[in-house]
Parts: C-alpha cells; sequence; structure tokens
C-alpha cells in the first residue's frame, strides 16, 4: 500500500468508511477481527485530509473571488461527471467536444483569472474558454482558447503547431514556449483580461501578452466570407473573437488533469 494510491479517492468518504468499518471489527473482540482494525488505523494514518484553499490578504484587498477552494462546485455549470471535486482539486477526465466543459455561473468581461494545474499524464490537453457561450467551441465562437497542454510529448513531436503550445490564444496569437513542470507536480497560471488585450502568465513567467483585434488586423472573419481568413495565424474565422463578456470555462479534451485554487478578480467594464 502506498499513499499515492488513495490519491483520487475523496479523503473525507474514505475517512469515514474505514473509521465506521474499524468500529464494527472493533466490536466483535475476536482476535483476527483485530488486526483488521490495526490495518485499517494504519491505513487511515495514510489519508491526508485537505484544507480548503483562500485568497492571500492581497487578493482579498484586491477584491478577489474563490471560485474553488477544493469543497465544491457551487460556482461552477455544466459537466459535473467529468470535472469531480477529490481531496481539495478538481479531476478532469472530460471527454472531447462542448459536452465536457465546465463553465462559470456568472458572465464577464475583464477580469484576472488564477489556478493552478497539475498533469498526471503525459499528452494533457484542455483549455480555458474566456467570454464564451455554453455549448460551443471556445476556440472560435468565444473570445478565445487558452492552451492548457502538456505540448513536449512525444505525441505531438513533429506536428505541433506554434498557436497550439500552451498558454497561447488557440490559432490568433501564439505562446512563447516553455518547459513544463514534471508529472504531478503543481504550476501556476494567471490569465488577463482587459477589452481586446489578454495577457498569460505561467510560474510567474509571461508568456501571452497581446491584443487579439491587432493579431488579426480587424478581421475575425475572412473579409470575402469564405473559410480562409488570411489574418489569423491559423487560417480559420474566430466569429466569437471580439465577444464583449461570456463565460470562463474548462475545455475538456481527455482525463488527467488536476486544477485547484481557482479565483477571479471581476474588472469589470472598465475597457
Amino acid at each position: 500500500r502506498r499513499s499515492s494510491d488513495l490519491e483520487e479517492i475523496n479523503s473525507t468518504d474514505l475517512i469515514s468508511g474505514l473509521s465506521k468499518a474499524a468500529a464494527i471489527f472493533g466490536a466483535t473482540g475476536d482476535a483476527d477481527d483485530g488486526y483488521a482494525v490495526n490495518e485499517i488505523e494504519a491505513l487511515l494514518k495514510d489519508v491526508q485530509p485537505f484544507t480548503p484553499s483562500v485568497l492571500t490578504a492581497e487578493e482579498k484587498r484586491q477584491g478577489f473571488e474563490m471560485l474553488f477552494d477544493g469543497t465544491g462546485l457551487d460556482k461552477w455549470q455544466g459537466d459535473f461527471e467529468g470535472y469531480t471535486p477529490v481531496n481539495g482539486t478538481i479531476l478532469v477526465s472530460a471527454g472531447y467536444g462542448s459536452t465536457g466543459n465546465l463553465y462559470t455561473k456568472k458572465e464577464y468581461r475583464n477580469f484576472v483569472y488564477r489556478f493552478e494545474f497539475c498533469f498526471l499524464t503525459e499528452g494533457i490537453n484542455n483549455g480555458v474558454g474566456v467570454r464564451t457561450p455554453m455549448g460551443v467551441d471556445a476556440a472560435y465562437d468565444g473570445m478565445c482558447e487558452v492552451q492548457i497542454l502538456d505540448h513536449d510529448a512525444d505525441e505531438y513531436a513533429g506536428w505541433l503547431r506554434e498557436y497550439q503550445v500552451h498558454g497561447s490564444v488557440y490559432g490568433v496569437i501564439p505562446a512563447k514556449r516553455i518547459v513544463h513542470k514534471p508529472l504531478g507536480e503543481w504550476s501556476t497560471e494567471e490569465i488577463r483580461v482587459e477589452g481586446d488585450r489578454i495577457k498569460v502568465t505561467v510560474n510567474g513567467q509571461v508568456i501571452v501578452d497581446g491584443n487579439i483585434r491587432t493579431a488579426c488586423k480587424g478581421h475575425n472573419v475572412a473579409p470575402d466570407g469564405s473559410d480562409r481568413n488570411p489574418y489569423t495565424v491559423d487560417g480559420r474565422n474566430h466569429p466569437g473573437m471580439f465577444n464583449r463578456k461570456g463565460y470562463i470555462s474548462f475545455c475538456g479534451h481527455g482525463s488527467g488533469l488536476k486544477i485547484r485554487n481557482v479565483r477571479i478578480l471581476d474588472l469589470g467594464d472598465r475597457k
């Protein structure tokens, strides 16, 4: 038995179940049951209850709101089967497509959005939808999708485009390529959106700082009405790029991602 084997089991439920089992075995007075109680008690020592995330003093002063502190998804809507609270984190198993997305209950225009992420397996692919309606592809019908991607995985070698690496404004503004931390280690990310400007910072390093309207020269869709847009780096239309507001989402593309400590500062309509 290893403590890592228990990592994705909800600690509150596990502690409750094991404690009840120990009480049942202990009530018999049988020697073999006593050994079982000893085993259960040893197992309980490996279970580490999580501590809910809290805002820093500076975040409280600035007016940040906690969107996920580890205890529940009451400020979210969408795919609750593919995004499960486990031990203070959101464990992602959502499949690709708009039905595998988790959305804020509130719509936002300008904001500072912070969260932590952890890759459990190689090749993880997800994203943050910005100013997106529900039930659409945020990369095109939202303002944008900011990539969450283990871009150094072998499966992406030789074909991944620059606008697809982690942190990129998908298809519009390529990010500075970073080296991710090893699997199982946590990273921090901040996405700041004000008007047409977007800034992405990972582990303290700015990897995107640009203007979406400038990036596409004001043409989120092809001027001639075709499907080929010469003004975006992926050559596609992004009809939602100039959305004035919308939901923030996590865009499911498969399992193996954990998210925690999600908070936001609503900047309102200042731009």
